[in-house]
């Protein structure tokens, strides 16, 4: 049995989530919040709260499942909408500001 769960807008960039997703795909569901818990990283945190997330939906689907039972199948983040902001210059001008965004998943299996 597989359970989901989606993170809309995280205001971060999705290069930098990625580097946090690597490093938990394929643990053991208490293995990977240990290791969340445990990373500097701003997105660890995210990431942390959308893997417990889907592990509240297998529980939900499956009252009897033990969440040592689960592990992480796919973890993946996409690249979500940047917002476009300008920074005043020189003379007059103005630059382009890109703030990324990124949508992280989390697939847990008890397969």
């Amino acid at each position: 049995m597989e359970s989901k769960a989606t993170t809309g807008i995280v205001r971060m960039s999705a290069r930098k989530v990625r580097l946090v997703a690597d490093e938990v795909r394929g643990y053991v569901f208490p293995e990977a919040a240990d290791t969340l818990k445990n990373m500097p990283q701003a997105a660890a945190g995210v990431i942390l709260k959308t893997l417990k997330s889907a592990a509240a939906n297998a529980k939900l689907m499956s009252p009897e499942l033990d969440e040592s039972d689960l592990y992480v199948k796919k973890i993946f983040v996409d690249a979500g909408t940047s917002w476009k902001r300008f920074i005043a210059r020189s003379r007059g001008k103005g630059d382009r500001i890109l703030r990324r965004t990124c949508r992280v998943t989390v697939v847990l299996s008890d397969e």
